[in-house]
C-alpha cells in the first residue's frame, strides 16, 4: 500500500542577514493571490508563521523567526505584513515527497488469515 506522497510548497526570501521561509497550502492559491489580493491570505499560507533557516537557503533547520529579526529585515514584526512582503518578493519552491511502501502496522501479524 502506497502512502505519504505529498507536494510541499514554500516561499523562500533571501534577506540581508538571514533566509526566511513561509509554507503554503497550495502553489495554485499563491499564484491566484499574486494577481488578486482579494484571495484571503489564510487560504494561501498554511500558518501565519515565518521561519528562519540560519543562512541555509530554503533548506536546513527551520526555526521560528524572532520579532527582532523580522523588525531588522522588514521594518515590522507584524506577521501578516511580513508574510505579504515574503510572498511578493520571495521565490516559490515546490518539492514532492515520494510515496512510502509498507505495512501500516506490523504488530497485527498476517492480515486476513484466520485460524
Amino acid at each position: 500500500m502506497a502512502r505519504g506522497e505529498t507536494l510541499q510548497a514554500k516561499i523562500h526570501y533571501k534577506g540581508s542577514e538571514d533566509d526566511f521561509v513561509v509554507f503554503l497550502d497550495s502553489a495554485e492559491d499563491y499564484k491566484k493571490w499574486l494577481s488578486d489580493k482579494s484571495v484571503p491570505l489564510a487560504q494561501v499560507v498554511s500558518s501565519f508563521k515565518v521561519f528562519v533557516t540560519h543562512k541555509h537557503g530554503a533548506q536546513g533547520p527551520f526555526d521560528g523567526a524572532s520579532k527582532g529579526s523580522l523588525e531588522g529585515e522588514f521594518g515590522t514584526s507584524v506577521d501578516e505584513e511580513v508574510i505579504k512582503k515574503i510572498l511578493e518578493k520571495g521565490t516559490l519552491q515546490e518539492s514532492q515527497f515520494e510515496e512510502r511502501q509498507g505495512n501500516t502496522n506490523a504488530s497485527k501479524g498476517s492480515l486476513g488469515i484466520q485460524h
